[in-house]
């Protein structure tokens, strides 16, 4: 045994740990243990190295950064226990449903609007899944269409601000999640847009399977319609500009703006009369797990960077890095592939604990804007939450469609999204002023 193998086999072993199925902070976290002990008895790593755990694990508690996460995850979650985005869903329906492909477009809508509300993708599926899909069919949408625009259009909480993944980036690259937020803003707009300009193709070439609503299901016209959409449409719109406004505008933090918009979300649900005890409580919970599940993640990852670290694992990962044929261009291929695929298997938290921490280094060394990496992996990620036969998303809406729609049809409907995502990451590498313009 030489010291030069233990960092990838270290690396090897929590790969093999992960895609066993055990939980992934403990795989880490265990890993790291194992090595260190390894190291000792072979006498490649020093035992009191650990000792800086205790203080790495007390910075992670202490981060300012990640305290925004529970607060978005709570605004998200409030606005869909509380019903309100149901609300949203039915109310933009209606005012496009008259239009071919209308009930497709109000999905894309509601998706970008949920997607800067809530910033958590299983979220906006399930709410969309288990509000629109049924009523799509119902008026003779095809399935796959359906299940396409429905799963593509939740994931846009992958990449428009405040979304959850940005934050955490934002920490995991070391770049200000204020920056990170306004440049995702552009993208994630960009590929809103894409979605909406795929949807007039459908509703014109294909227009049966995009049919207008029949004029018995617009039960309100005129100014009634209007005024169901101000009073729906506007309080969290006007939540969502204040949230992200003061970010952009430097007025507050991230985690400020997110006591704000949590705040916010419970006093909407209050003015509407839906802040029951079980919305309260099922927000509180869901809020709850996820933040564990984040913090857990975050101390295994800790403890196997450290260890990484002292048995030289980093200094491999960078050199092979930085010595990829093609330098900056051989970087981004190998990894917007090793996240893509990562993406098949594992959730966006454990690839920004996990794969980030060991890129982002070589990509500084190679002169690459962070803040445009950052970007660009949450676009890649968003790709991989839709990509059969494991993108999260397909499982988040198959867990909640009628018994009609087959897995065929979610996988078959994914396909066109996949391309036009496939399209926008591709448009942000060749174009980076699509990320860094709103900065300069």
């Amino acid at each position: 045994m030489t010291a030069d193998l233990l960092g990838p086999l270290m690396f090897a072993a929590a790969l093999l740990l992960i895609f066993s199925g055990y939980p992934v902070a403990f795989a880490l976290g265990g890993t790291a243990l194992g090595f260190a002990l390894l190291g000792v008895e072979f006498g490649f790593f020093e035992g009191p190295y650990l000792l800086a755990m205790a203080d790495r694990t007390f910075g992670v508690m202490s981060n300012a950064i990640l305290l925004a996460v529970p607060f978005f995850i709570f605004m998200g979650t409030m606005l869909e226990k509380s019903r309100l985005a149901e609300d949203l869903l039915t109310t933009i329906g209606a005012l496009f449903g008259r239009m071919r492909g209308g009930l497709a477009f109000a999905v894309v809508f509601v998706g970008a609007l949920l997607a800067a509300a809530t910033g958590v993708v299983g979220a906006s599926v399930v709410a969309m899944g288990m509000i629109s899909l049924p009523v799509m069919l119902r008026y003779g949408y095809d399935a796959s269409l359906s299940a396409g625009v429905i799963t593509a259009s939740g994931t846009l909480g992958q990449i428009i601000p405040p979304s959850v993944v940005l934050i955490v980036l934002a920490d995991q690259l070391g770049v200000s999640v204020g920056d990170l937020f306004v440049g995702a803003l552009v993208p994630g707009v960009m590929l809103a847009g894409l979605y909406a300009l795929y949807i007039v193709g459908v509703a014109f070439f294909k227009p049966e399977a995009a049919p207008a609503l029949p004029a018995e299901a617009r039960s309100e016209h005129g100014a009634a319609l209007v005024g169901r959409v101000v009073k729906v449409l506007l309080p969290p719109l006007v939540l969502i500009v204040v949230v992200l406004g003061s970010i952009f505008a430097g007025i507050a933090t991230p985690t400020e703006a997110g006591a704000l918009g949590a705040v916010g979300a419970t006093v909407l649900a209050l003015i509407n009369r839906r802040l029951t005890r079980s919305a309260l409580w099922e927000t509180a919970k869901t809020t709850t797990l996820l933040t564990t599940m984040v913090v857990f993640l975050l101390i295994g990852s800790t403890a196997f960077a450290l260890v990484f670290r002292g048995l030289y694992g980093d200094i491999w990962i960078e050199d092979l890095l930085t010595n990829l044929p093609g330098g900056v261009i051989g970087l981004l291929i190998v990894a917007n592939l090793v996240i893509f695929v990562l993406g098949f298997f594992i959730d966006f938290f454990e690839i920004a604990f996990i794969i980030i921490p060991l890129l982002a280094p070589a990509a500084a060394l190679l002169g690459v804007d962070l803040v445009w990496f950052g970007v660009m992996v949450g676009m890649n990620l968003q790709t991989s939450f839709l990509t059969p036969p494991f993108g999260f998303a397909l499982f988040y809406l198959r867990g909640v469609a009628p018994p009609e729609v087959k897995t065929t049809d979610i996988y078959r409907g994914v396909l066109p999204f996949i391309g036009i995502q496939l399209v926008g990451l591709l448009l942000i590498i060749l174009f980076p002023e699509l990320v860094t313009g709103l900065l300069d």
